[in-house]
């Protein structure tokens, strides 16, 4: 039988993870400028695929593109944050139970829940953290919920590497996120609900606590 040879990555494949794995750990900071020639040099590669990749990860909200001031990671703040939580807490809830009701496998998650405890970096446990959520909310039997969430999975990822950055609180998230894998493999689509709902609200309230009272002044 004949082995299909695992397929190389494009120069701004390259190039994009690249560049999202230095955000998502903190080697390039919140407002910093992304020069193309600079980032071209360092990946050694020619300005084309750096620009690509720039403006990929313009479209998913990691980096602000702007005729002025050029190219530089997104800043966080409680404005931000509270903007994409506000979406995860009306979306992800109800993907999750739709997903238990389903009957759907959750092996995905729990495979991501493993990868996350074996994590050795930031990045890798952001990436293993954002496939846990990802593999409870696709399955929910509506491919357009599933893909408005995935819109703001990255800058999800952003807000928590700035979090985490200044309040390391993984563990604690690591906790919550085997509660929820374990009601959801129970059935219990209610109580999954509830524990996710519960676990993304209280991880900006404690990141970013001027955010939840901006929310309840509106």
């Amino acid at each position: 039988m004949t082995s299909v040879p695992t397929p190389i990555p494009s120069r701004t494949q390259f190039v994009l993870e690249g560049i999202k794995h230095r955000i998502l750990t903190g080697q390039l900071t919140p407002g910093q400028a992304l020069v193309e020639t600079e980032l071209a040099a360092q990946f050694g590669v020619s300005k084309t695929p750096v620009r690509e990749a720039l403006k990929t990860l313009a479209g998913t909200g990691l980096v602000v593109m702007n005729q002025y001031k050029g190219v530089t990671v997104r800043m966080v703040d409680a404005d931000m944050a509270r903007e994409v939580y506000d979406v995860r807490l009306l979306l992800e809830p109800e993907a999750l139970r739709r997903t238990v009701r389903r009957g759907a496998s959750l092996d995905v998650a729990r495979e991501a829940l493993e990868r996350a405890d074996g994590a050795t970096d930031t990045a890798q446990r952001s990436l293993a953290n954002r496939e846990f959520h990802r593999a409870l909310y696709v399955p929910c039997g509506n491919p357009l919920l599933g893909r408005m969430l995935d819109e703001v999975r990255d800058q999800a990822a952003l807000v928590s590497a700035v979090a985490w950055a200044a309040n390391p609180s993984w563990e604690r998230e690591a906790t919550e996120h085997r509660e929820i894998l374990r009601l959801a493999l129970e059935g219990d689509s209610d109580g999954a609900a509830r524990a996710l709902h519960s676990h993304i609200a209280s991880f900006v309230q404690r990141a970013f606590p001027e955010a939840q009272g901006k929310g309840e002044q509106e």
